[in-house]
C-alpha cells in the first residue's frame, strides 16, 4: 500500500509561521494616567477656554511611537493607545487644570453656546514621545488671551521625565509630563485671571452717588390778622 506524501510550499509555511507569530504577542492598549487629583465640589469659579489643543501630525496615529537609540522614530506594533491620543491629551489637560484651579467653568475650544470665557489658553504640543532608550520628552507652546482676545501671556517649555523602559512606564512618564505641564499653565492663569478681575471691576459703571433728601420748605403765612390794643 502506497502512502501519499503532500508537500506545502515554502512560502505557505512561511506565512504560517508569520502567523502564529502574530497570534502569540496580543496588541496592549495605553491610555495616559490623571494620577489622583481632587475635581473641585462647587459649580462656580473662574470660566476658562482650554485650546485649541494642537497635536504635532507624527502623534496623530494609533500605534505608539518609540524614539530609537539614532533619534529616529519607529512604530511599536504591540503597542496602540486606546482611543485617539489628541482626545485623551485633552481631556487630561481639562481635568488637571478644573483642579489645580478649583473650577468646573472649564471647556473645550470652541465652548458652548453662551460660554464667556474669562481667560482662553491656546496650547500646541510639538513633541510628546520616549524610547527603551530615551527619556519622555515634551516640548510645547501656550497663549493666553483675555475676553477680548488680547494676548496676556504665554511660554515655549521642555520638560523631561526618566523611566525603566517599559512601554507601560513611558506612557506613565508621558502622562506625568502633561500633568506638570498643566501645573505650570495653571501658574500662569492664576494671575491673568486675578488681571481680568480688577479690570472689569475698572470697566463696571459707578452707581449716581445719591443725594440726601431735604424736606420741603413750607411757606410762610402772612395772612394772620394783627389785634392791637
Amino acid at each position: 500500500m502506497m502512502t501519499k506524501v503532500f508537500r506545502f510550499p515554502t512560502v505557505l509555511l512561511l506565512a504560517c509561521s508569520a502567523l502564529a507569530g502574530c497570534v502569540s504577542q496580543p496588541v496592549s492598549m495605553y491610555r495616559l494616567d490623571n494620577g489622583v487629583l481632587e475635581v473641585p465640589e462647587q459649580a462656580e469659579g473662574a470660566a476658562v477656554l482650554l485650546g485649541p489643543v494642537v497635536l504635532a501630525d507624527y502623534l496623530q496615529r494609533d500605534v505608539i511611537l518609540q524614539r530609537r537609540a539614532d533619534g529616529s522614530l519607529a512604530e511599536d506594533a504591540q503597542a496602540v493607545w486606546a482611543g485617539q491620543l489628541g482626545q485623551n491629551v485633552d481631556q487630561l489637560l481639562l481635568r488637571q487644570l478644573a483642579s489645580r484651579l478649583n473650577t468646573q467653568r472649564l471647556e473645550l475650544s470652541p465652548g458652548s453656546k453662551g460660554f464667556s470665557p474669562e481667560i482662553q489658553v491656546q496650547l500646541e504640543i510639538t513633541r510628546l514621545d520616549s524610547g527603551p532608550e530615551h527619556p519622555a520628552v515634551l516640548e510645547a507652546q501656550w497663549r493666553l488671551l483675555d475676553k477680548d482676545g488680547k494676548r496676556q501671556g504665554g511660554r515655549l517649555v521642555r520638560l523631561q521625565e526618566a523611566h525603566q523602559g517599559s512601554t507601560a512606564d513611558q506612557v506613565r512618564a508621558q502622562s506625568e509630563l502633561l500633568r506638570r505641564l498643566s501645573e505650570l499653565m495653571a501658574d500662569a492663569i492664576k494671575p491673568a485671571l486675578a488681571d481680568a478681575e480688577k479690570s472689569a471691576v475698572a470697566r463696571a459703571p459707578r452707581k449716581a452717588e445719591q443725594t440726601p433728601s431735604v424736606a420741603p420748605i413750607e411757606a410762610i403765612r402772612t395772612d394772620l390778622e394783627v389785634f392791637r390794643f
